[in-house]
């Protein structure tokens, strides 16, 4: 073990940045989920993030916690702590941590290399520790946790919070688990790191807000359900999966369902028929399963059904890194069907953004009788953020069946009016059933080809958008009005491009950052906050493509015409690091 050096003396530590490299059969997961419980019931915040292998046999993973007593942003550029259970896992990561950096790694495995940036080394023998803490038949199992208790002790965070989450996370199996948890745990916390003066956090400065500490995808899940969705269907793919295991077991206690379906066409096709019986439904995938829903979102955008479609962007194309994150399924959101087939497309820029987005995206389904898409990706589906819980009585809508009777002059399609349908069952004083079809139809449903009718009913399907893109709020520019610079992102660029435009801001220029929700459409003066600037960058999880330009990109200069509009490209199946938008912005500052 190298030399200890001594830390800065501090009286508590603002923030810390730990990252687990192991193997995803390691659990290193459960600790990072740990932590970041740990953080939001002590009013702390917190953001992680993830890598795990696609593959059934699992492989090489990490996973990052970044703790903060203020608001967190990002997961953190660089690591403070290390934390490498392999060989491999200590080399390929030695390099994330900071100079003067922790690194703790399994001396049962690791050997330690010699380094010159001040780091801190600390053996610990994981494996050897846990069998003897909680008994020979063990093996290594447990060694999490072990280390769970290593992190709790350095970092002083609250033992008998942990210990209550702990006990709930194993309490409901048999009682040799959750003793031989606390076994490890406990020798974990009471193992002898004398390298280190012990690092307390400070105080979350939320002590006062009832907070939630959980991923995206269930906030998703359950912002659908506050906003009035009963019904649905899906067919598994990473990362949507969980979206549709919450949903099917949460459904029925509100008095609908949702169906797991052989496969995505038939998936989105039950959700449509829910939405024809008079339902607002969900279906959802990631961007293959889109590719193959296309069609029937061609339908359901000419029959003027209410429809919420979630996608979970991945690395693509085709299988491409399932587990891995991108935003390359923008323009098939939008685009993604044959004819002219309009709708909405939304994006939550966090965890809890996600909730908030999906009460939306009900609200304008219903009112517009519209496909509704929801873009999140792989980032903020898995990772952990703390924030406070959303006020279910502000934000609920548990909408009725409308079986009221419709009128002699009741039509399903009316030119001059948004589309209202008649659900089955519904008395009518014609005695007529209600049309809805694939088929271009005239203002009462019946199949039409005159020309007229067709050019009308096209304009009628895309005014609903511009009607919407006029009642859209400003987006709000953090930062400077004006200046030298302004950073446009979607989605999970929201954080690293906001403390970048800090970090800028702080070196003298001025810089201001705006976030698209509202990818389609679009608020129609945007061009007009883009004028206040000389430069605007768009960092974007996708490719630069045959024109220069990634795909929002590509959309801002088709709608705004402003040649200024650039981006910056990753694609990489990881998310931006902030010094990389510091780096490409300045860069752009000197050209």
């Amino acid at each position: 073990m190298s030399q200890p050096t001594a830390l800065p003396v501090s009286d508590s530590l603002k923030n810390a940045v730990i990252r687990l490299a192991g193997y995803s059969q390691d659990g290193i997961q459960s600790i990072g989920a740990f932590l970041a419980q740990l953080a939001g019931s002590t009013a702390q915040d917190v953001m992680t993030y993830m890598t795990i292998p696609s593959t059934i046999s699992g492989g090489p993973s990490i996973f990052q916690v970044h703790l903060g007593s203020g608001k967190v942003l990002h997961p953190g550029d660089e690591a403070d702590t290390l934390v490498a259970f392999y060989q491999d896992s200590y080399q390929n990561h030695l390099s994330s941590l900071r100079d003067g950096g922790i690194c703790f790694y399994d001396s049962d495995k690791v050997e330690e290399i010699t380094e010159e940036r001040g780091i801190i080394h600390i053996g610990v023998p994981f494996t050897s520790a846990t069998i003897e803490a909680i008994g020979g038949t063990a093996k290594d199992r447990g060694k999490n946790i072990f280390v769970l208790g290593v992190l709790c002790a350095v970092y002083k965070l609250d033992r008998e919070e942990i210990t209550k989450i702990i006990s709930k996370k194993f309490g409901g199996k048999s009682e040799d688990i959750l003793r031989n948890a606390m076994l490890a745990f406990d020798a974990g916390y009471l193992w002898p790191v004398h390298d280190i003066d012990h690092m307390p956090m400070a105080p979350g400065e939320n002590a006062e807000e009832k907070r939630l500490s959980t991923d995206g995808n269930t906030m998703l899940a359950m912002g659908l359900i506050a906003g009035g969705c009963r019904y649905g269907a899906g067919y598994p793919i990473t990362p949507w999966t969980t979206i549709m295991e919450q949903l099917r077991s949460e459904l029925p206690k509100y008095g609908g369902m949702f169906i797991q379906c052989e496969d995505e066409l038939a998936a989105v096709s039950l959700a449509i028929g829910a939405a024809y019986a008079g339902h607002l439904a969900i279906t959802g995938s990631s961007g293959p399963g889109l590719a193959l829903k296309a069609e029937a979102i061609g339908y359901a955008s000419m029959a003027e059904l209410p429809l919420i479609v979630v996608n979970i962007q991945r690395g693509g194309p085709s299988t491409g890194m399932p587990t891995s994150v991108e935003q390359s399924d923008l323009m098939q959101a939008i685009y993604g069907s044959h004819g002219d087939a309009p709708r909405v497309v939304l994006a939550p820029r966090n965890v809890e953004d996600c909730f908030y987005t999906a009460v939306e995206a009900c609200r304008i389904a219903r009112k517009y009788s519209t496909p509704v898409v929801i873009l999140s990706d792989q980032a903020i589906a898995t990772r952990i953020e703390a924030f406070p819980e959303p006020d279910l009585e502000k934000h609920w809508d548990d909408v009725d069946l409308d079986l009221d009777e419709r009128g002699v002059d009741f039509k399903p399609y009316p030119i001059d009016q948004l589309t209202r349908h008649s659900p089955p069952g519904s008395r009518s004083t014609e005695g007529k059933y209600p049309v809805v079809t694939g088929l271009e139809h005239d203002e009462w449903g019946h199949p039409s080809g005159n020309p007229e009718n067709h050019a009308a009913m096209t304009a009628k399907r895309r005014n609903k958008l511009v009607n919407l893109a006029e009642s859209l709020p400003r987006p709000e520019i953090f930062g400077d009005d004006t200046g030298d610079i302004l950073l446009v992102g979607w989605g999970s660029t929201y954080g690293p491009i906001r403390e970048a435009t800090g970090k800028l801001r702080d070196a003298g220029h001025k810089v201001g950052a705006l976030h698209i929700r509202h990818i389609h459409p679009l608020r129609v003066d945007l061009g007009e906050l883009f004028e206040n600037f000389s430069h605007v960058l768009v960092p974007e999880m996708n490719d630069s493509g045959v024109y220069g330009m990634g795909q929002l990109t590509t959309l801002l200069r088709a709608v705004t015409c402003d040649p200024k509009i650039k981006s910056i490209n990753k694609t990489m199946g990881i998310t931006f690091r902030v010094q990389e938008i510091v780096d490409a912005a300045t860069h752009t500052l000197k050209s």
